[in-house]
Formats: C-alpha cells, sequence, structure tokens
C-alpha cells in the first residue's frame, strides 16, 4: 500500500495526482435536516388546524347574527305623503277681530293685515266683556267645534302662541281676540311657509335595518 493511500481505504483507492476519492459526507447533518423539516410541517399543520378551528366557531356565530339581524330587518315600505288634509283657503275663512288689551288701535291694523293675507275680514272692534284684558297670551281663535279641523290650523299660521278655544255658534266665522302678549302677527314669509305645511306635509319617514 502507497503512502499517499487514505488509512482505511484498504488499499482500494489511490491518489495518482488527478483523480481523487469521493468522501462521503456525515449522516447526522442529514439528520437534522429531516428534524427541522418535520418540525415545520407539525407546526404548520397545528396553526392551519387552529385557524380552521376559529373560522368554525365565530364563522358560525357570525352567520347566525347575522341570519338574526336579516330575519329582524324588514324592507320599509316606499315613503309615501300623508294625505293632505281638505283645509279651506285664506279667502274662504271669515275673521272677526276683536282687541281685548288696553292698546287702542290693534283690532284695525291686525285685520287690515289679514286682509292683505287674503283672509276675509267680518267685525272689528273691542273683546267682550268676557275676554277683555282676561287673554295672557298673544291671542285667542274662537269658533265651532268643525274650526279645529279647518279656520283654526289655516288662521293659527298667521298669529304663533294663539291658543285655541271652541264655542256653540252655528256659524263658520272664527274670532281672533287679541291677547295682553300680542306684538303683531307672524311676518308673512313664515306664514306662508307654514300654510305650505299644512297643504304639503313630509313624507312619512323610512324604517332602518
Amino acid at each position: 500500500m502507497s503512502m499517499l493511500t487514505p488509512p482505511g481505504m484498504g488499499g482500494k483507492y489511490r491518489i495518482t495526482g488527478d483523480v481523487y476519492p469521493r468522501m462521503r459526507r456525515p449522516h447526522r447533518r442529514r439528520r437534522i435536516v429531516l428534524a427541522a423539516t418535520a418540525a415545520v410541517v407539525v407546526l404548520g399543520a397545528a396553526g392551519w388546524g387552529t385557524l380552521q378551528l376559529v373560522d368554525v366557531f365565530s364563522g358560525d356565530a357570525g352567520t347566525k347574527a347575522a341570519a338574526g339581524k336579516q330575519a329582524d330587518c324588514k324592507p320599509a315600505p316606499t315613503p309615501t305623503a300623508a294625505p293632505a288634509a281638505a283645509l279651506p283657503k285664506p279667502a274662504q275663512i271669515t275673521v272677526n277681530v276683536y282687541n281685548a288689551t288696553p292698546r287702542s288701535g290693534l283690532a284695525k291694523t291686525t285685520a287690515d293685515e289679514l286682509a292683505k293675507r287674503g283672509f276675509k275680514v267680518g267685525k272689528i272692534g273691542n273683546a267682550p266683556a268676557a275676554y277683555d284684558k282676561k287673554v295672557p297670551g298673544a291671542g285667542l281663535l274662537l269658533g265651532a267645534p268643525a274650526a279645529t279641523k279647518g279656520a283654526f290650523p289655516v288662521l293659527g299660521t298667521q298669529l304663533a302662541g294663539a291658543t285655541t278655544r271652541t264655542d256653540t255658534r252655528a256659524t263658520a266665522d272664527v274670532d281672533l281676540i287679541i291677547g295682553t302678549a300680542f306684538k303683531s302677527l307672524s311676518p308673512k314669509t313664515t306664514a306662508d311657509a307654514a300654510l305650505v305645511a299644512l297643504t304639503k306635509p313630509a313624507p312619512a319617514p323610512t324604517g332602518k335595518c
């Protein structure tokens, strides 16, 4: 056996200067690589399984909650405006204007302004003794029971804060009794907007889920 033959080769391989024997790598490194690969696979499988369990339980709960919400949520009907009441126009209302305050001239000036706004004016003068200086607010609208659904809402747009009362009269005219807190009729633009709101009510609100 030559001195250049590696120990343990038993003379099987010789080094001639241009060909060298192939040495096998130790098996330990291969085992380490295989073990690391197996650990990664196991950890990945465990994590995937955990995510699947979370999705199952949370997904079922979310699906049930969504289904319950959909069951409770019903589509709202198409909004429609409430039918407008058959209210009289200002020209169809006769107003008697009475002054129940110590200030003179209020009945006349108020009646003139109502006439400009399209109302018919009836009697003008001082309030009857039953109401003279006994109306603490801005004014009192007095008329037959039928006026509550007709003349009162229309005439009430002209005087904010006016109260209403019915009596036993058989006629359709109404009284506007000016009270001690009266300053003036509502501005015409405000009164006109209120009249429009009476004849064109807002649509009914839609439901929400």
